[in-house]
């Protein structure tokens, strides 16, 4: 195996990913909205101009992605594969502790997007609550690959979730994402990303405007505590 040339796409990757203006830009995206070029430049502090070289940086390595409409360009991330990324490296940038005691805003850390799923502490708690119900098990003991049985398939069916659109996308289906402010799995995946429509959709959460924040509405608090189990009022919404 030629190590050199392995590790060359890792090391340019990383390396795209390090410098600070792009890096604020990337996070600026987990929230899983398009941003244009301008509102980029804004959150990396720096020239409209420069913001263009960055972004031209980051498409090269497939890190964003652009969609043009009319005289307008959109920018996000290329797919969930690297929000997982950020998120792995939000954990890995952490402080060690012997005890690990969150220090996330209140309002992020109880529920926020992970680009196109659900994070935070409610995130977290739907996880557990899912194998639970017996919704959800594990592909392989040590694996992060999950998979849905058939009543869990059959329950989130009647949520309003195309199970069977999920499955035929070209995605991971069902996975284990490391959440960055409670440091446990949440679910992620073409499932995740069904599920956090479902939610929205239903009026149980309301995306924040300018944050990743989601909000728990009092109708998401009834049908959180009946069909799963889940106090809201145990998270700082």
């Amino acid at each position: 195996m030629d190590v050199e040339r392995a590790d060359s796409p890792v090391s340019e990757i990383a390396a795209a990913i390090a410098e600070p203006a792009r890096t604020r830009m990337l996070y600026a995206l987990l929230d899983g909205r398009a941003r244009t070029s301008t509102e980029l430049a804004i959150v990396a502090e720096v020239s409209p101009s420069t913001a263009s070289v960055h972004l031209s940086r980051l498409r090269a390595r497939r890190l964003v992605k652009m969609h043009a409409q009319g005289r307008h360009r959109y920018f996000s991330l290329f797919d969930g594969l690297v929000a997982n990324a950020l998120e792995g490296l939000s954990v890995l940038a952490g402080t060690p502790r012997a005890h690990f005691e969150p220090n996330t805003p209140g309002r992020l850390r109880a529920a926020r997007t992970c680009y196109d799923h659900m994070a935070g502490a409610l995130a977290v708690a739907l996880h557990d609550r899912l194998f639970a119900l017996r919704w959800l098990r594990r592909e392989r003991a040590d694996g992060a690959d999950y998979a849905l049985t058939a009543g869990g398939a059959e329950a989130l069916a009647n949520l309003g979730a195309d199970v069977d659109g999920a499955r035929n996308v070209r995605r991971r289906f069902a996975c284990a994402c490391l959440d960055w402010s409670e440091r446990r799995p949440h679910l992620a995946g073409a499932i995740g990303a069904e599920l956090l429509g479902v939610t929205l959709k239903r009026k149980w959460l309301q995306r924040d405007l300018d944050s990743r924040a989601l909000s728990v509405t009092p109708a998401g608090k009834r049908e959180l505590r009946a069909r799963f189990g889940i106090e809201t009022a145990d998270f700082r919404d």
